[in-house]
């Protein structure tokens, strides 16, 4: 996460800690993806995350994950 913001020119993320903008740190990423629901896909269904949080969205763009494409 830290060398993908780099590459934004960023060193903190908006909203990480309380609310305010941190340095991202294993904990942090941790704690914000902790409540992220992930349901299963079958058949042809492919496995979906439900309303997940802008802050969410951001992390796993950071890490070069689409949440629409988990298979």
């Amino acid at each position: 996460v830290r060398h993908a913001l780099a590459a934004r020119g960023q060193a903190k993320m908006d909203g990480l800690y309380a609310g305010r903008p941190a340095v991202p740190t294993g904990k942090l990423i941790l704690d914000a993806l902790a409540g992220i629901r992930l349901i299963p896909g079958t058949g042809q269904s492919p496995p979906i995350i439900p309303h997940p949080t802008d802050l969410q969205l951001d992390l796993l763009d950071l890490l070069d994950i689409d949440p629409r494409d988990l298979r």
